[in-house]
């Protein structure tokens, strides 16, 4: 029991920090139908950011806003210089741009903070409490409070503001939702900024989990927020949080009991083939609710001023 009770928390812990990676992409894909392979390389540049600030000034909160503040800001450059120029072509031209701003990314914290990696100083939220039996790491803690915070803050955006309502209704009813006057380019931007907000989140956690960061830690969580994607139905924002906590729990169990078999990391692919044999729409794919319902209500009761213009773009 006391295994089982170990490996559920670990696993809950990893789909955690899964989450907030996958939830981004998953954003950039929903909206604009872009496989965004870059976001990897913003979760690497966040994690960097985060503990250089950290171990600047000795505050890990400090150090975590500052990293989310600024990938997002990047996120929102990267959409406006690489991505927006070519949304009308092939969507392979997207995806090999998101390729080659990852591969940049990569390298140029390379060349700037070195191949090995950097450390905190002074580890923060080190220690660990026991619980019923587990010995649960604050680090890990933090990281399933910061995960609940984060998409917990979003779903109240999405569901309670009107300027989350104008960004779900360009989701599933774009031009409907430009019809009505939202700005798909400012909805566009925001989209960006919180996604890339999110990865940089999970790079700090990650980063404070194994006390280390280094150029290449984004190379796999791209392809596992990819498979999380694929679980969840693609575009999906309920279904990839339930894929990613799914896909912990799996690698969790599967490392321990499959180790023979199959590494950790592989377990990813190994759940993602096993259920496009069944499902190829994924786990969780579906519609959400009436086609243009939110678009047909924010009509009625109008949107927030910083979404709406006369001229939608």
């Amino acid at each position: 029991m006391s295994l089982f009770l170990n490996l559920a928390s670990q696993g809950l812990i990893n789909g955690a920090v899964y989450a907030l990676i996958a939830i981004g992409l998953a954003m950039v894909f929903g909206l604009l139908r872009i496989l965004h392979i870059a976001h990897a390389g913003l979760f690497a540049l966040g994690g960097y950011l985060g503990l250089v600030v950290t171990n600047a000034t000795g505050s890990f909160a400090f150090g975590l806003v500052v990293s989310m503040v600024i990938v997002a800001a990047c996120g929102v450059l990267m959409y406006r210089l690489c991505y927006e120029p070519i949304l009308e072509q092939p969507p392979y031209v997207p995806l090999i741009a998101s390729v080659g701003m990852f591969l940049a990314i990569e390298e140029l914290l390379r060349l700037v903070f070195g191949d090995h990696g950097l450390s905190y100083h002074v580890p923060p939220l080190a220690g660990a409490v026991d619980l019923g039996g587990m010995r649960i790491k604050y680090a890990e803690i933090a990281v399933v409070v910061v995960a609940c915070m984060l998409l917990g803050g979003l779903a109240l955006f999405a569901t309670r503001t009107r300027v989350g309502m104008a960004w779900r209704a360009s989701v599933s009813e774009p031009r409907m939702a430009a019809s009505c006057g939202v700005s798909l380019r400012q909805v566009r931007y925001l989209n960006f900024a919180i996604g890339s907000a999110f990865a940089a989140a999970a790079g700090v956690m990650v980063g404070v989990l194994n006390n280390l960061v280094e150029p290449s830690m984004g190379a796999v969580p791209s392809y596992k927020a990819l498979a999380i994607i694929v679980l969840g139905g693609l575009g999906n924002m309920g279904g990839t949080l339930l894929a990613a906590l799914l896909l912990g729990l799996i690698e969790a169990f599967g490392a321990t009991y499959f180790s023979n078999y199959l590494d950790r990391d592989s377990i990813a692919f190994a759940a993602m083939l096993c259920v496009l044999l069944v499902r190829p729409e994924g786990l969780f794919s579906g519609a959400s609710g009436k086609p243009g319902l939110l678009a047909r209500k924010l009509q009625l009761t109008g949107a927030a001023k910083w979404v709406l213009t006369k001229r939608p773009s």
